[in-house]
């Protein structure tokens, strides 16, 4: 029996209503936002939960092993399980880990809440597939931009917002607001969100490796995971550098950064943009552009850096985001015109890919900076850019097909 709050949110005729768009899009920036939050925070939670300062970065660390775990486990589930308790059941998961979280006073129980905060984050990649499903495919690019925009901002506001949140009411309450917010978008995803149930025949072992199958049957997915890994990889690069260069070349606080993070989140305002894009048919220039961009913003940065030209770092640091969430966007749109019923093992690839880029920049970010200073940061992200460009010509010379 379906809901009347759930029959509105879909019509056959115009697919999900703008108001289950916005909460979806909400969700998955609430939920990816998770991962991040702790991050500016190391310095607080390592001496109170027993953490020497040498191992504290270990808390960021467990999260996002965590999802790496989730995106390959879990959001593979969303082809064998009804979509909509799927997702309930991994925000409440995630409110369990965030209550943990908040009131840990050891490092083996907070290390456990991390690892389930970050397996169960994963749900919002069960809502991409999801609310592709219900959108025609002409405005897919549109719907999926506009879900993507939502999860960039979570990603850039997470830091200065619990870095606010903290200043002012102490590292607990981060976790704690989270989770309230957990809460109320639990309830209007359990209103408006209606059932999907996927066509059964196959068992969760069966899922799991089937995956490698699809992925060795579908080449535009293994392109698209490829230009995504780098151009991540790009991105946390970048986000993990400049903290370190705005408070040792601009001599910024943690407030300043925090600012400059919120300052980059304007790159979200690309994801609508490149969907509308992808649905004219504009997939390929719009790809290609996003990583010439991503190529030369990285590079022109160490000129800005050097002339401390904080104005236009701020400016470069949005045209970076917004290239890697373009790409983002238009690879989405193409990994979800595959049948419906392998949509989530194809992002559970994809995603996972792409959580590999990000770990890959992480590491890189320090690095590249410890050993050549902004310089050598400008230089590795440029040119992942140029390399993803490279394989996407590579994959022009090689491939004929229709345009996406």
């Amino acid at each position: 029996m379906v809901d009347q709050t759930q029959a509105a949110a879909v019509s056959e005729d115009r697919g999900p209503s703008a108001a289950l768009i916005t909460v979806v899009a909400l969700a998955t920036g609430s939920l990816v936002a998770n991962l991040y939050y702790a991050q500016p925070l190391v310095a607080s939670i390592g001496p109170a939960i027993g953490l020497s300062p040498d191992i504290a970065g270990s808390i960021v660390s467990v999260t996002q092993i965590g999802y790496g775990l989730g995106l390959f486990l879990l959001v593979s589930l969303a082809d064998l399980v009804e979509n909509r308790l799927l997702v309930l059941a991994t925000l409440s998961c995630t409110v369990i880990g965030l209550i943990g979280a908040a009131v840990s006073t050891g490092a083996l129980p907070f290390f456990a809440a991390s690892l389930l905060i970050g397996l169960s984050s994963t749900g919002a990649q069960v809502l991409l597939p999801f609310i592709a499903h219900l959108v025609p495919a002409a405005q897919r690019g549109r719907v999926v931009g506009n879900i993507m925009g939502g999860l960039l901002t979570g990603i850039m506001l997470a830091r200065p917002v619990s870095l606010f949140i903290a200043a002012s009411f102490g590292w607990r309450a981060v976790f704690w607001c989270s989770a309230v917010l957990m809460v109320f978008i639990g309830l209007a995803l359990s209103r408006m969100m209606p059932r999907h149930k996927p066509h059964g025949g196959m068992h969760y072992g069966q899922i799991l490796a089937s995956i490698f199958t699809l992925v060795r049957d579908l080449p535009v997915v293994r392109w698209r995971a490829a230009y995504q890994l780098f151009l991540f990889a790009a991105f946390n690069l970048f986000w993990t550098a400049s903290p370190l260069m705005l408070a040792e070349r601009f001599g910024m606080s943690e407030h300043g950064i925090a600012l400059f993070a919120l300052a980059g989140a304007g790159g979200a305002f690309a994801a609508p943009i490149a969907g509308r894009l992808a649905d004219r048919g504009l997939s390929r220039t719009t790809t290609a552009g996003a990583m010439l961009t991503i190529a030369l913003a990285f590079w022109a940065t160490g000129w800005v850096v050097a002339a401390l030209a904080l104005a236009v770092l701020v400016v470069l640091a949005v045209i970076i985001d917004g290239a890697v969430q373009a790409n983002q966007v238009v690879s989405q749109r193409i990994i979800f015109s595959v049948p419906p019923q392998v949509r989530g093992r194809v992002n559970a690839f994809y995603m996972t890919c792409t959580f590999i880029g990000g770990a890959i920049g992480s590491v890189l970010g320090t690095l590249t900076y410890h050993w050549g200073g902004w310089t050598a940061t400008a230089a590795v992200g440029g040119s992942m850019g140029a390399f993803a460009l490279l394989l996407f010509f590579l994959e022009l010379s090689r491939t004929r097909v229709s345009p996406a």
